[in-house]
């Protein structure tokens, strides 16, 4: 890919009957961007707890509201951000259980942190959080 870099942005409504449709479109795009099926995997499954996670903590389950993805592709990375305009988290608070606890929930902050490169957590002035998780391309998807 050379030149400016692509922006790919789409509001889905905060239900969770849209991340089968969101893994779709990550899994295809990340696919068609050259990233091998692990990384793909890992990618979308950061993508999919980060997107539950607004529903359940920002929206506390409220399917009526909207989350903003943007896609950033450049040469070296591939950058998505979350936006949502609900509760906002103490940052300083947002990190996974212990792996040590055997019980559902609570590893999404894990998974993100430990499939992407970058993770950041930008509260707004007025309400809501943005999200932004970059992933470095590997040698063999920057040509795409």
């Amino acid at each position: 890919m050379e030149g400016a870099p692509e922006r790919l942005t789409l509001s889905v409504p905060s239900s969770p009957r849209y991340l089968l449709i969101i893994r779709t479109l990550f899994s295809s795009l990340l696919t068609d961007l050259g990233f091998s099926n692990q990384e793909t995997m890992a990618v979308v499954l950061a993508v999919n707890e980060a997107y539950a996670n607004v529903i359940e903590h920002c929206y506390k389950g409220d399917v009526t509201q909207r989350i903003d993805l943007t896609v950033l592709i450049e040469p070296q990375t591939i950058t998505i951000e979350i936006r949502d305009y609900g509760e906002q988290p103490d940052v300083a608070r947002i990190a996974p259980r212990a792996l040590h606890e055997v019980r559902p929930g609570g590893l999404g902050t894990h998974f993100m942190r430990s499939v992407m490169d970058e993770v950041t957590y930008d509260l707004l002035p007025d309400t809501g959080t943005l999200l932004r998780m970059t992933k470095n391309r590997s040698q063999s998807c920057k040509s795409t």
